[in-house]
């Protein structure tokens, strides 16, 4: 009886032993990936929005360095459209709540 609780001791320890090894790689990992060195920089190509023009056929506003380029992407091909230097988003003006007036109020002349 002594000898079996020995081998369920020794399973038990050996177990504690793998799962604290594997806790302490994840950790190691995870601290890692968070160092500066190791950090991902900031990414240079971005797909500003999309447009699908139909089946296959879309376009799309590319941000790269500073510059925004419209494409045309086909299942052949990608096209360019036009270049320009990117502009930061501005919000729409907002919205009178009670509505516009389409026309002024009538007088009486």
């Amino acid at each position: 009886m002594n000898a079996s609780w020995g081998g369920v001791v020794q399973y038990l320890l050996s177990f504690a032993l793998v799962v604290g090894l594997l806790l302490g790689l994840l950790w190691a990992i995870k601290r890692l990936q968070l160092a500066p060195a190791f950090s991902r920089r900031e990414q240079r190509l971005r797909v500003v929005e999309t447009l699908s023009l139909g089946a296959r056929m879309k376009i799309a506003l590319v941000r790269v360095d500073g510059r925004e380029v419209l494409v045309g992407i086909t299942p052949a091909q990608i096209t360019p459209l036009g270049t320009w230097r990117a502009v930061e988003t501005i919000a729409p003006a907002p919205v009178a709540s009670h509505g516009p007036t389409p026309f002024p109020p009538e007088h009486d002349l």
